[in-house]
């Protein structure tokens, strides 16, 4: 096999160098990043020591200034302004303490004490000057202020001054350059760590579309081809000792081994085509192609099993045939008589039919009329109510009418009764009264009558409640009667209409028996007519059963 590198060591190495191209690429971003903050920072320091370095030089000028003003002018306010800036600005004290704090030089230290003694040196011509312009000697203030000593004082601190501030520039220009030129080589080394990363990607894309993209794009349409059966066309790719190279090498003992086994499963699936089922399957078979092996010896047994059984049973059913023929012969005679005897009891029922459904109508028509009878006697009952309350009525009339009389007979009574006084009086009055002894006796005689016709009329009144009370039972007992037809009356009816439904569900039911009847006559002809239909069928069985036989015969079996 020939070897190659390896595809993981190839891509390994290139990602090493990759790595540490982007690891120096970071170093040189980070010392980039760092180099420029210290060029602000230089930048910054030297526009703070410009600033105190101004702010010292303009505290001492300022001084000066309001002195000579104060001498001058002897304007007060130049005095406080003096004293202001002694005791309360302090910018040249300030100025000084922020140029150590961010940081000078030994010469610049120098430079600075000196302008401090010089200007030590001038607080007591300044201090004389104002005491003298307190005194109103300005004159003298002005000369301590602007003579010689004094102006020569100035001058050299304005030189000290021009050559502090050229020292500051001087060593801040340089520090700020020596940044920038370490800046530049970082810059550089960064361009050139992007330059080798951009070569290293170019590079790792150029061996990985050679070494890994291709051959794994020739791999893919390789595996296409062997899912789609192609065991046949040479692959293309050269083994060797590269993961993709054994990749390779596997495919191709995939397909060798694959034509191997496609063939000898061509080869036997042949012999069975040809009829030759007795074969044997050989034991070169591995791994997962073992349950093939199983599977064709499984077939094999099946298929030789299954075709003794089918010469054997083509025997059987050729012997079975006739007997099914002559049974479906026999079947077929014996279904014609049951279907004569069907349509034979088919007429009686549907005689029977008629009959039932006659009877019912009947017996709808009696409960017709059973009901017209029941609700004419319940007509009958409410007007035998309505004559028992008549009859009560009577009565309570008649009861009304005997208290009536009670009170004529009471009225005569009374009438016979004064009639007797009016007599007794009459006999008193003798011949005056006798006209009125004649109206009192036939008072008396009209009382009398009325009495009687009292009684009499009791009497009848008597009668007639006792016929009343008659008349009031036998209505009553009537009323009994009729109630009792009535609930008869009733009872025929539900009775009728039992009867009537008994006689529908039979009609029903016989309709449901003359169906099923119908039915089993459909049935019996069907049967008649498989069974003719079995005869033929059990002849071309026959027939079939022998072109089977024949059929199986050309296999050449086990054993």
């Amino acid at each position: 096999m020939k070897k190659a590198m390896k595809q993981s060591t190839l891509i390994l190495i290139l990602n090493a160098v990759t790595g540490a191209a982007l690891l120096f690429m970071v170093f040189s971003l980070f010392a980039y990043s760092n180099i420029n903050s210290r060029i602000n920072k230089a930048n910054t320091d030297r526009f703070e020591l410009t600033y105190n370095a101004n702010r010292f030089m303009n505290g001492s000028s300022y001084l000066t200034n309001e002195v000579r003003a104060y001498a001058a002018t002897a304007d007060q306010e130049h005095y406080d302004n003096y004293w202001n800036e002694i005791n309360e600005l302090k910018n040249r004290d300030i100025g000084v303490a922020n140029l150590k704090k961010i940081g000078i030089t030994g010469e610049e230290q120098k430079l600075i004490e000196a302008m401090s003694e010089l200007s030590n040196t001038l607080v007591p011509l300044e201090e004389e000057a104002m005491d003298n312009v307190m005194e109103g000697d300005r004159e003298a203030a002005v000369k301590y202020v602007y003579g010689e000593e004094y102006s020569t004082s100035i001058a050299k601190i304005n030189e000290l001054k021009s050559t502090f501030l050229e020292t500051l520039d001087e060593r801040a220009v340089e520090e700020v350059d020596g940044l920038i030129g370490t800046s530049k080589i970082i810059l550089t080394c960064l361009i050139l760590s992007l330059i080798l990363i951009a070569v290293m990607q170019v590079l790792t894309s150029y061996f990985t579309r050679k070494r890994i993209i291709r051959p794994i794009v020739k791999i893919q349409n390789e595996m296409g081809e062997i899912a789609n059966g192609n065991l046949s066309d040479e692959f293309a790719l050269e083994a060797d000792t590269s993961e993709l190279g054994r990749l390779t090498e596997a495919i191709h003992t995939t397909k060798r081994e694959l034509k191997k086994y496609i063939s000898d499963i061509d080869a036997k699936l042949a012999q069975m085509a040809e009829g030759n089922m007795d074969l044997e399957i050989g034991d070169d078979y591995r791994g997962e192609f073992l349950p093939i092996q199983r599977a064709m010896r499984t077939i094999l047994e099946a298929l030789n099993l299954a075709l003794s059984e089918i010469n054997e049973a083509a025997d059987q059913v050729a012997a079975g045939s006739e007997q099914v023929a002559t049974s479906a012969q026999v079947l077929a005679s014996g279904s014609t008589e049951q279907a004569s005897t069907v349509q034979t009891l088919s007429d009686s029922i549907e005689e029977l039919g008629e009959s039932l459904k006659s009877m019912a109508s009947n017996a709808i028509a009696a409960r017709d009329c059973s009901e017209s009878a029941g609700r004419q006697l319940e007509v009958s009952n409410g007007k035998m109510e309505d004559l028992s309350g008549s009859i009560d009525k009577i009565a309570e009339a008649s009861g009304q009418i005997n208290g009536i009389i009670k009170m004529i007979e009471d009225i005569a009574f009374q009438t016979n009764i004064l009639a007797l006084n009016a007599a007794v009086e009459a006999a008193r009055a003798g011949t005056a009264g006798k006209g009125f002894a004649v109206v009192a006796d036939e008072v008396r005689n009209l009382a009398a009558k009325s009495s009687e016709a009292a009684r009499n009329t009791t009497v009848l009144i008597e009668n007639m409640l006792e016929q009343v009370k008659q008349g009031t039972v036998l209505t009553n007992d009537t009323t009994q009667a009729l109630l009792k037809v009535v609930e008869g009356a009733q009872q025929s009816i539900q009775l009728v209409e039992e009867i009537a439904s008994v006689s529908n569900g039979q009609v029903e039911a016989l309709d449901h028996v003359l169906n099923g009847i119908r039915e089993i006559s459909d049935v019996v002809e069907s049967n008649a007519a498989t069974a003719e239909e079995s005869a033929a069928s059990a002849e071309q069985l026959s027939s079939q059963a022998a072109n089977l036989k024949q059929s199986a015969s050309r296999f050449r079996l086990r054993g």
